[in-house]
């Protein structure tokens, strides 16, 4: 095995035994991406010197940090102090702001080697799409926003890599690329230095390819109650299966997903119980939209204003309030979540996680259509903690993954539920 192929909790073990060097495995995946990237096209930036000479900084260090070692790409709309962060926007190409996002400088105290730039979908909004192709099918999307992340960590190009999610950027191109993500609470990640669209919504993820190099990241962020263990085994489970108000829009391949993952839990002696949310949650998906589009016209004010000609027409819609929304509308959207993150979190301990889908079906062709993240809005809008796992295969052979979902604060818990449950329901 190369060390490109290993997972980041694998990596781990051998970097602390010193069986391996941050500069190896980073050297390993910059051999993998000068063998796919012309066909995948995952990275907006990248300098194989700079990655190697962090990684030997790296190597020299005698304090190990929970990433020490592992290369992590990082979304071109997220600040690096070394690279330029362009938000695949021609208003800011070249654009360096000489220093770290809060959740790079905290990869990098925690001794991740920044390995690159990774595409995305303009201002990871809307606007130009990633030149980023699916690695399972290169005429079709890797999903977006997180294009070029979810692509290159399933193309094992690099074991990590940091996404971010506003509707469904960051678990809708895990289930279309077939790999592990975690939308962890909202605001447990600090933002600062990630391009702001919508400050209720916007959330910092991240991408692995199995539930312990989630982990690996959410320790690196200290997350809450990691240090409180769920203390079940599988059959002592509880899962909440939950179609949402959403089903009707689903494919065929992600209802089949969802009962096939209930399927198999169920079969390994888990407790699958039908759940259907409250009335108030038909309201929620149009509530984000409302939220989105609300607070987005104030987030792109300042290209609007001091680069209009170079601003993409999506962006000039949502400044001049294409949608009409309204002051009332707003404040009802926050009063119908705050309603319904309240019902939500009523739903634990009763459940120890809920099953819902991740995507309304295979990835779709082309670059354009990076999906519709309808199985993703409501659960971004509720701030609950979601984690991505691949089930199975479409009509076209491509990934289709589901995503449980716990309550606020609960991602030290859904990450013990993930543990349990991914071999069962990633059972190819």
């Amino acid at each position: 095995m190369e060390p490109w192929q290993l997972t980041a909790a694998a990596a781990a073990v051998k970097l602390r035994e010193g069986r391996l060097t941050a500069e190896a495995l980073t050297r390993s995946c910059l051999e993998r991406i000068a063998e796919r990237e012309a066909v995948v096209k995952a990275w907006s930036f990248l300098d194989p010197v700079l990655a190697i000479s962090s990684a030997r900084e790296v190597d020299k260090s005698s304090v190990m940090g929970a990433l020490h070692g592992l290369p992590i790409g990082v979304k071109d709309m997220i600040d690096t102090a070394d690279m330029p962060t362009t938000y695949n926007s021609p208003i800011y190409q070249g654009l360096r702001q000489g220093r770290d996002a809060a959740c790079v400088g905290v990869a990098r105290g925690e001794g991740a080697v920044i390995l690159g730039k990774t595409d995305t979908v303009e201002f990871a909004a809307a606007g130009r799409r990633a030149l980023t192709r699916n690695p399972h099918d290169t005429a079709r999307s890797p999903g977006g926003s997180s294009s070029g992340s979810a692509a290159a960590v399933a193309d094992g190009m690099v074991p990590l890599a940091f996404g971010t999610q506003t509707g469904g950027s960051t678990i809708r191109p895990a289930s279309f690329c077939g790999v592990y993500a975690m939308k962890p609470t909202h605001g447990v990640v600090n933002t600062e230095g990630a391009k702001r669209y919508s400050h209720t919504l916007d959330t910092i993820g991240w991408y692995g390819r199995e539930p312990a190099d989630l982990r690996l990241v959410a320790e690196a962020f200290r997350l809450f109650d990691l240090d409180r263990p769920l203390e079940k085994e599988l059959q002592a489970l509880r899962i909440g299966l939950c179609r949402g108000p959403n089903w009707h829009l689903a494919a065929a391949e992600s209802r089949e997903a969802l009962m096939l993952a209930g399927q198999r839990l169920e079969a390994a002696g888990a407790v699958v119980e039908e759940l259907a949310l409250p009335q108030a949650f038909e309201g929620i998906t149009e509530a984000q939209r409302v939220v989105l589009l609300g607070e987005g016209r104030g987030a792109f004010l300042q290209e609007y204003v001091a680069a209009h000609a170079r601003l993409h027409a999506d962006f000039r819609d949502r400044v001049e309030n294409f949608a009409g929304i309204s002051g009332a509308q707003l404040a009802g959207a926050y009063n119908l979540a705050a309603e319904c993150r309240k019902l939500f979190d009523a739903l634990f301990p009763r459940f120890d996680a809920v099953l819902t889908p991740a995507a309304v079906g295979e990835a779709p062709l082309g670059r354009q259509d990076t999906g519709n993240p309808v199985f993703n809005s409501m659960w971004t809008l509720l701030h609950v903690p979601c984690i991505a796992i691949p089930c199975t295969r479409g009509p076209h052979g491509m990934p289709v993954g589901v995503q449980i979902v716990g309550p606020r604060f609960g991602d030290a818990a859904l990450l013990d539920v993930a543990a349990l449950v991914a071999s069962v329901i990633d059972a190819a």
